[in-house]
């Protein structure tokens, strides 16, 4: 495949994509108030047989109704330092009542080298109340990659709720500098009981499991590492 032209700076790029949300700041309304959201999904200790690791995933949005400048974050820490950290800044809007089409950037800031991609994705609630993501992502080489991610909500009482979770992770090509294979890269599978003291803070304890697939699982076979891993984890899911 060629390669795609440089990207453009990253501040040209972000101001090109917040130029449709910007635009409708003029056109809200008292019927339409300008309102925020931060949300942990995952704020958890897990361990592991041979390491411990800090998890952050989550994200916060302004904006309206309909449009929304959202900014994600899905990082892990072990051993002192950052393993893996990555930001996604996205401009939103909704196209029916239960879905919003996603557009804008995303940066592997962890591992090194880090990658630059842009992204387009859609993100809401599928049939049987099934909270679902899908994005495609390409970067400036023109190496494209997508990820898959699934999340239900069983209430077994009205504030103990146990949430299995999927994510799926593929590329296009394989990136020999970070060591990731071609095809299905890594599948995690997560389960989760939390308890919620109040809708808004809800701690947990759960399992999760990781396994690499095809190239992917290659590379970790060469470096001595298990191409699978259990982990025990504890945590708190919060919003405001």
């Amino acid at each position: 495949m060629k390669s795609l032209p440089r990207m453009i700076p990253l501040s040209i790029y972000l101001a090109l994509v917040s130029l449709p949300f910007a635009s409708s700041l003029y056109a809200a309304s008292a019927d339409d108030p300008l309102i925020t959201m931060v949300k942990l999904d995952q704020f958890e200790l897990a361990e592991s047989d041979d390491e411990s690791t800090n998890v952050l995933e989550g994200y916060g949005w302004i904006g309206y109704d309909l449009e929304k400048l959202w900014l994600k974050v899905d990082a892990e820490r072990s051993g002192g330092e950052f393993e893996e950290a990555e930001l996604q800044l996205l401009y939103g809007k909704a196209v029916t009542p239960f879905w919003d089409f996603q557009v804008g950037l995303r940066s592997d800031v962890k591992p090194s080298p880090s990658r630059n991609w842009a992204v387009i994705g859609v993100q809401g609630i599928a049939p049987y109340f099934l909270e679902t993501e899908a994005a495609f992502f390409v970067n400036e080489s023109g190496d494209y990659a997508a990820r898959f991610s699934a999340e239900y909500e069983l209430l077994l009482t009205q504030k103990l709720i146990l949430s299995p979770e999927v994510e799926l992770n593929f590329y296009g090509q394989s990136d020999l500098d970070l060591e990731i294979g071609s095809g299905l890269s890594d599948a995690e599978l997560g389960l989760r009981l939390r308890y919620e003291i109040r809708r808004e803070f809800a701690p947990y304890v759960g399992i999760n499991w990781d396994r690499s697939f095809g190239k992917t699982a290659d590379f970790s076979i060469v470096r001595g590492e298990p191409i699978e891993e259990t982990k025990f984890v504890i945590g708190v899911k919060a919003w405001w």
